[in-house]
């Protein structure tokens, strides 16, 4: 089947056109600018492509609960302007389709799940560290939802002793987002991550924080395999140093096949930074599954 598949991001809205199997037809990017501005670009962009649903993955928060009146759309987010925006509506209503709505986090992890290094998993956790961080989280065979969707960017760590920087996060002093992502090295150093690439201070500070976020969500969620993406994660000499500290911080409480082998449970996204729109691939899948469930 022919699915439309749309990854929202800050800066660029990625549009594409493929298959149930993960395969990618077409592909384009336009610039994320004004609500009024982009989304008739992106509705025109899948008008005649014989589409016959549609996957959003997009930046929150969202609101993903269909039983409320602002279902489909963009709450609170920091980006003033989208704030409120439907993202769902006006493309059930020019294309006439189902519609599978999610994070963008959310879509990477199921996007792993489906086609990638988490295939065959039934509990996993997808952080992306970039411009901000964001965790994805599938359980028991499902994306995870509640009242909103996880923010898992936003859970409180330990600063460290060795920090010169600190949060830049505007609502926490010590979350993840706040200490980890691309911005806050930008801030912490002076310099790019990319610049920083030869800086061990630099990565162990990363690595530790990174731990520490992980060992919190393994004791909470208890995933099969942790995946790591985004742009600072391209940084590949983080990933012997996030497996020390987070051996040191788990001090062995935990003792499963999983845990013996950090070099495959801890490990980097494996869909060539395809894994958002591979996932928007699947919720658009799931979304037709459902409506012709119901038909």
């Amino acid at each position: 089947m022919r699915i439309g598949a749309l990854e929202g991001g800050g800066t660029k809205m990625v549009l594409a056109v493929g298959d149930e199997t993960g395969k990618i037809f077409e592909q384009e990017s336009i610039p994320t600018v004004s609500p009024e501005e982009t989304m008739p670009r992106m509705v025109d962009y899948f008008r005649g492509k014989n589409i016959e649903a549609l996957g959003i993955a997009t930046f929150g928060p969202i609101d993903v609960k269909k039983e409320s009146p602002t279902y489909g759309c963009v709450l609170a987010t920091p980006k003033l302007i989208w704030q409120g925006c439907n993202f769902v509506k006006p493309f059930e209503d020019a294309l006439h389709i189902p519609v599978g709505f999610d994070t963008d986090v959310n879509g990477s992890c199921l996007g792993e799940v489906t086609y990638g290094a988490a295939k065959g998993l039934s509990s996993v956790l997808y952080y992306t560290i970039g411009t901000g961080v964001g965790g994805g989280i599938f359980v028991n065979g499902k994306l995870l939802h509640g009242m909103l969707h996880p923010e898992a960017g936003h859970i409180l760590l330990n600063i460290s002793d060795k920090d010169p920087g600190g949060s830049v996060c505007p609502f926490h002093p010590n979350c993840f987002e706040g200490l980890c992502s691309g911005p806050s090295i930008q801030a912490r150093w002076g310099k790019s991550a990319k610049e920083l690439a030869d800086d061990p201070e630099v990565w162990e500070l990363e690595g530790d924080y990174i731990a520490q976020a992980l060992v919190d969500e393994v004791m909470t969620l208890s995933p099969q395999r942790i995946i790591l993406g985004g742009g600072v994660m391209h940084q590949e000499q983080l990933f012997p140093i996030i497996r020390r500290k987070f051996a040191e911080y788990m001090n062995g409480y935990i003792k499963t096949p999983e845990l013996a082998d950090l070099d495959h449970y801890i490990v980097p996204a494996s869909l060539h930074d395809d894994q958002g729109i591979m996932g928007a691939l699947r919720l658009g899948e799931i979304a037709w599954e459902e409506a012709n469930q119901k038909a």
